[in-house]
């Protein structure tokens, strides 16, 4: 498969889970800290299952506008994505992720939200990213 790239940035990370992270335009800058969960020590910072959670949380409610214009329901402008991510060992071995995706569409039908969370979950590009790879459990709240 290949992917027709419109857009590129890059970030570097220094020191892993207790280190620093920013990306090369100097746009996103943040201090990283393991948590407490994980054997850290918590405190102030972010860790990449924050990080990854903002972003498939916005990236989705990107792909729900997208299908939106391609003739499905209009998104609410108040629609909203709490994307809970979480992290532990595999059975298989190594780590693993497991994503929900809590889906508000203030004003839709029930059927035409699950219609349209279903489809933006099929272009969303953090949704073909983790497909097969990432128990991703959807829900329209």
């Amino acid at each position: 498969m290949s992917v027709n790239v419109l857009y590129k940035t890059s970030a570097k990370a220094t020191g892993g889970r207790d280190g620093h992270a920013a990306t090369l335009d100097g746009a996103l800058d943040v201090k990283l800290t393991t948590p407490k969960e994980l054997g850290g020590g918590g405190g102030a910072g972010n860790n990449p299952e924050q990080l990854f959670a903002a972003g498939y949380a916005a990236c989705f409610i990107g792909a729900m506008k997208f299908v939106a214009s391609q003739g499905g329901p209009k998104v609410p402008a108040d629609a909203s994505v709490t994307s809970t991510v979480g992290i532990g060992p595999r059975s298989e071995g190594g780590f693993g992720l497991a994503v929900e995706l809590a889906v508000s569409l203030p004003g839709l039908a029930r059927n035409d939200a699950e219609a349209l969370v279903e489809k933006a979950h099929q272009v969303c590009p953090y949704s073909n990213a983790t497909r097969g790879n990432v128990d991703v459990k959807l829900r329209v709240v």
